[in-house]
């Protein structure tokens, strides 16, 4: 399978590349200067070069408290942009799958969000991923799966564990939130998820395989329980720790409003796509084992 993915350094589409090899997938990674979601004919020419049998919309603008002070940039790439690359799969005839967020809901529900539950996003990032699924949607909506996703760390780029994992080389105590909750997902596991969906998009015209599905690990933490596990992994492959001091949201204010539930119900595409990702205190586990590794 040929899969056409846009972005060239993020989490997901660095996993996708990984696992696409591995897989026997050819990924195409779309980005700067080729392509840019900010200009639709870029795109247009881009994917229609890659000549893909599925299109995965991966970029998006991620900057979420920065986003609140650049609403113009996160709306026209996650949102125009998201829609763009939607309108470019359907005029080659193929599938799009779109990556979206957990933070369209407003995290004030007492349970893990289903798709159907109503969105209500609490800042610019949520708002412009709530766009770009709506855009997909009008695009391309009779070929397209969007999956949520949330709290995404790997071994590649930014992100929540290789932040602890930095700061506990340089001090011995670190204050994390712990009520706020969520499904902590690899990078690594999305990209399996992604190529599976993929695979049944390009076999079957169903309209079952097609429309919003949550896809993340098992399980539920904190950020103060991600945060402790990451440490007691790093310690048990000889790396740093700290030890976690637990604060509120309000110990720790930022310019864009986190949602305090952020955990995502996965039955439907595990029903209808077959796609279930491991728990993710093991998948942790692999992560800190790989990053340690790198660094010794």
């Amino acid at each position: 399978m040929r899969v056409a993915a846009t972005g060239k350094s993020g989490q997901v589409v660095t996993a996708l590349i990984e696992r696409g090899s591995a897989a026997g997938h050819e990924v195409v990674a779309l980005g700067r200067p080729e392509m840019d979601l900010s200009d639709p004919a870029s795109i247009a020419l881009a994917i229609e070069a890659a000549r893909p049998d599925v299109v995965v919309s991966a970029a998006a603008y991620t900057a979420v408290d920065k986003a609140e002070s650049e609403a113009d940039l996160a709306h026209v790439v996650n949102g125009s942009g998201a829609g763009a690359v939607a309108r470019a799969a359907k005029a080659l005839g193929v599938p799009v799958i779109h990556v979206s967020t957990d933070y369209v809901f407003d995290g004030r529900l007492n349970r893990p969000y289903r798709e159907n539950d109503p969105t209500g996003p609490t800042g610019v990032y949520g708002a412009s991923k709530l766009a770009g699924e709506q855009a997909v949607l009008a695009e391309h909506g009779n070929d397209a799966a969007i999956l949520r996703v949330a709290w995404v760390y790997s071994p590649f780029g930014a992100n929540f564990v290789k932040t602890m994992l930095r700061v506990a080389g340089d001090r011995d105590e670190v204050s994390v939130v712990a009520d706020q909750v969520g499904n902590p997902t690899s990078a690594l596991d999305i990209a399996d998820g992604i190529f599976l969906v993929a695979q049944n998009l390009v076999a079957s015209d169903d309209a079952a395989l097609r429309g919003v599905f949550h896809m993340t690990a098992r399980g539920e933490a904190t950020w103060a329980d991600f945060a402790q596990a990451i440490f007691a992994d790093s310690v048990s492959v000889g790396g740093a720790s700290a030890t976690v001091r637990r604060i509120t949201t309000a110990d720790y204010p930022t310019p864009a409003r986190r949602p305090a539930n952020s955990r995502l119900d996965c039955a439907r595409i595990a029903a209808i796509h077959g796609v279930i990702l491991p728990e993710w205190r093991a998948a942790l586990s692999t992560v800190v084992t790989r990053l340690q590794s790198a660094s010794s």
